[in-house]
């Protein structure tokens, strides 16, 4: 199981500071195949605060989570879980906003949930 945990928070913490910082530097979404106009109704114009948030928060508390998984750091469950409710929240939001879904929402989503649920149980904590 922590194998699993520090696998699923890594890919996280990867593919969440790789796609924020492609966002940041092509805010208008062509390098990601991502119309601004999927912003429609959002607080936001283009990518660069999403890519951000992205690669700041979200990215870099599963960052986190792995150093301290990998330096065997005593809070190191209490990381993953955080950076396992961001991905989850984020993801969520993300649909609630842009007010549509794909495979990507629901891997992500999965991968959050399974990211709380093991870091949860590693606590010494049963989740089910």
């Amino acid at each position: 199981m922590k194998t699993l945990l520090f696998i699923l928070v890594a890919f996280v913490a990867l593919t969440s500071l790789i796609s924020g910082l492609i966002m940041m530097s092509d805010p208008e979404g062509v390098i990601l195949n991502m119309s601004v106009s999927l912003l429609e109704g959002t607080p936001f114009r283009d990518f660069l605060i999403p890519g951000i948030i992205l690669a700041t928060v979200v990215g870099g508390v599963n960052l986190l989570a792995v150093a301290y998984n990998l330096n065997r750091h005593r809070s190191r469950y209490n990381w993953a879980l955080a950076g396992g409710l961001l991905i989850t929240g984020w993801i969520v939001v993300q649909m609630l906003l842009i007010q549509m879904a794909n495979w990507l929402h629901f891997l992500y989503l999965g991968i959050g949930v399974l990211i709380i649920l093991t870091a949860y149980q590693l606590k010494g904590k049963w989740a089910v």
